[in-house]
């Protein structure tokens, strides 16, 4: 039966929380996943996720934390202490507990290390910490299960499951040389089928995917969703085998960089959760509100050089919201289909062949639209046809540089190194309300001769 959070159960725990009844919250929690102890956890105040959290057997504690949203997570951890969140982190995987270490400061850092009583996973975690976690080896998990090529089939399995103890789960077998250096994998059934005094080396597949400790999170990414991988080896700079990641993390990764994506694109320059403090908020936001009053002010300044035609063709006023609203609309919808080609690694062909494709497109669209505001505008409103055709032309124009300029500045900050996500939201919709408002009057004026 699938989890049902509600009031009474979260009422339920307060009381036995209070009574510190723990024989009754272990019992009620005891079939409970740890992502729906999570999510109870996110429902209770501070001291009652706290207690929650220490009652609870280290592994599905360690489960259960890395399922909480950073922001409580953090809130909680700071409620913990070096010795308790050390006793947490030996349970979970050594990328999990580099995760949440990393999440803490230099100092704390520091202490849970040392409380950690097992050195092997200490070593590990401090390892991990040393990447970039947006990379292979930040991604990474130390644990996985490898034998050498030139034991035999029977020797190896002695090995194999003293090593699969440490793993929560066995995607692969990979083989490695005496010098640690990755040489292939193998598989299940050829180890099971093999003769009894044949070597590894017989029966492994010298053919094996996989990444650089320093390969970018998004292309680990790319290349397990391309061959369907569950988990992938990764390798250091002399190709020793040094970890693995798994399909849960990617999918993770792939997550935190889409919400990542959507903040920047809507113009938060900063990762925030819904809980954090008004000032990192406001810090996170004002910067892209900034640049848009910034080009309110443009826009405003290029509204004044054509005053003396407001005046006489006052009627040019009413569209000049529509033709604003048009130029960000397509802008956005162009660097939108741009970003995920480029996130997908599916951009492909020329700039050449791009620029035909979106002014072909952008001309059919801005023609169909043309049309109905021209009708709309002149038979439905009562404008004079003079005014529908001027502004029938100047959607048309609009729609197409805003297309061009939507479609471009995405694949040229790409190609300058900076994240694309940039260019959608704010910068796309300011800059192209101003072009759009430029091109309107200048076509204006061309066909009204003011």
């Amino acid at each position: 039966m699938q989890f049902q959070l509600s009031d009474e159960l979260i009422q339920n725990l307060e009381i036995l929380i209070e009574e510190k009844n723990d024989a009754e919250l272990l019992l009620l929690l005891e079939e409970v996943h740890p992502a729906d102890i999570a999510e109870i956890i996110t429902e209770l105040d501070l001291d009652e996720a706290t207690y929650i959290i220490k009652l609870l057997n280290s592994e599905k504690t360690a489960e259960a934390l890395m399922e909480l949203e950073e922001g409580v997570r953090e809130r909680i951890l700071d409620n913990l202490s070096s010795k308790e969140i050390a006793e947490e982190l030996e349970e979970m995987d050594t990328d999990d507990a580099a995760d949440i270490i990393a999440e803490l400061s230099e100092e704390r850092q520091q202490s849970v290390i040392a409380e950690i009583q097992d050195e092997e996973h200490a070593d590990n975690i401090v390892e991990l910490l040393r990447f970039d976690e947006d990379s292979a080896g930040g991604l990474m998990a130390k644990e996985l299960v490898k034998v050498n090529e030139n034991w035999s089939v029977t020797g190896c399995m002695a090995e194999m499951r003293a090593q699969a103890e440490n793993v929560t789960r066995v995607h692969s077998i990979y083989v490695v040389d005496d010098k640690n250096k990755l040489k292939g994998r193998l598989s299940l059934k050829d180890l099971i089928t093999a003769p009894s005094k044949a070597n590894i080396s017989d029966v492994y597949i010298p053919k094996v995917d996989y990444v650089n400790v320093h390969t970018p999170g998004d292309e680990v990414a790319r290349i397990m969703q391309k061959y369907d991988l569950e988990a992938i080896p990764v390798v250091d700079e002399m190709g020793r085998l040094v970890g693995r990641i798994t399909v849960d993390d990617i999918i993770d990764f792939i997550k935190d960089e889409a919400d990542r994506d959507y903040q920047m694109a809507a113009g938060i320059s900063e990762d925030v959760e819904a809980d954090d403090s008004i000032l990192k908020h406001t810090r996170a936001r004002l910067p892209w509100l900034i640049l848009a009053l910034l080009g309110g002010f443009i826009s405003v300044t290029v509204l004044g050089t054509f005053e003396g035609a407001m005046e006489q063709y006052g009627a040019l006023f009413f569209f000049v919201p529509l033709i604003a609203a048009m130029a960000g609309n397509v802008g956005v919808q162009s660097s939108a289909i741009v970003l995920q080609g480029l996130a997908n690694n599916t951009l492909r062909g020329s700039l050449m062949n791009r620029l035909v494709k979106e002014v072909g497109l952008s001309l059919l669209n801005g023609v169909v639209l043309a049309v109905m505001l021209t009708l709309g505008g002149t038979y439905l409103l009562g404008f004079d046809l003079i005014y529908g055709v001027t502004v029938g032309i100047s959607l048309i124009s609009v729609i197409v540089i805003a297309s061009l300029i939507g479609t471009f500045v995405p694949i040229i900050l790409d190609k300058q190194g900076i994240d694309p996500a940039m260019a959608t939201g704010p910068f796309i919709t300011t800059s192209n309300d101003i072009f759009g408002i430029l091109i309107y009057f200048s076509i204006a004026k061309a066909i009204l001769g003011f």
